[in-house]
């Protein structure tokens, strides 16, 4: 069991953020518990990339002078796994917002999904979402999109290393992919439904790998809790 000490010295915890948790609440959990296992009021406690309140799977959460890595750790490559719903799309292109749009899905084949798919390796340039937590003139997007408010969203370089569909069960497909820091995923899925000259968005989206570290050796926030204080 981690002492008190070496969790102000300095820990990586690994987190399986539960759905509907926003990663701010995960790391809240952690820290409260952690003031009063460690009896320090302001241990230093942050995690390194946030996941949507929708998304669950790896958090990483370090303590003490480990908090000095997040820059690091946020740089690695991730994996994700998660569901595309083909035909539909949404403003915040994922189920935080109602369906905005439907779109035809006869054409699409096994072998066009394949196909497309290949359109997206490699190094590609991605539009954030609007609803999004990146600050534009001093707000956040999502800030500016629930607010009615039209902005232009600049397009940044992305690179994508690896693209698997793993099951295709129309209108839902699943995937898995290989990612550099800073890829939305839920722009993957809008720009992969347009690619197809139809629509997507994302219904369901798991982080499993952050660098070389996995959501199997992941435990909840509570189970971290009950560990430190039972």
């Amino acid at each position: 069991m981690t002492t008190p000490e070496e969790f102000i010295e300095g820990q990586v915890v690994l987190i399986d953020k539960p759905l509907t948790w926003s990663s701010f609440q995960a790391v809240n959990k952690i820290k409260y518990a952690l003031k009063s296992y460690t009896g320090v009021k302001k241990i230093k406690v942050g995690h390194a990339g946030t996941l949507d309140p929708l998304a669950t799977g790896l958090l990483i959460v370090c303590t003490g002078k480990f908090t000095k890595r997040i820059s690091e750790l946020q740089g690695m490559e991730k994996e994700y796994t998660g569901t595309f719903l083909i035909g539909a799309t949404t403003p915040s292109y994922d189920l935080e917002t109602e369906i905005n749009a439907t779109f035809p899905t006869e054409h699409i084949t096994e072998e066009l999904i394949h196909q497309t798919v290949k359109q997206f390796l490699g190094e590609i340039d991605q539009q954030p979402p609007v609803f999004s937590a990146i600050k534009k003139d001093g707000k956040r997007l999502y800030e500016h999109a629930r607010a009615g408010e039209e902005v232009e969203i600049a397009f940044r370089k992305t690179t994508i290393h690896e693209f698997e569909i793993t099951r295709i069960a129309l209108p839902e497909i699943d995937f898995r992919v290989v990612c550099s820091k800073g890829t939305y995923i839920r722009s993957l899925a809008f720009d992969f439904g347009k690619a197809m000259q139809s629509g997507a968005h994302l219904t369901a989206l798991r982080r499993t790998k952050i660098g070389t570290y996995t959501v199997e050796d992941a435990i909840t926030p509570e189970a971290f809790v009950d560990g430190i204080t039972s």
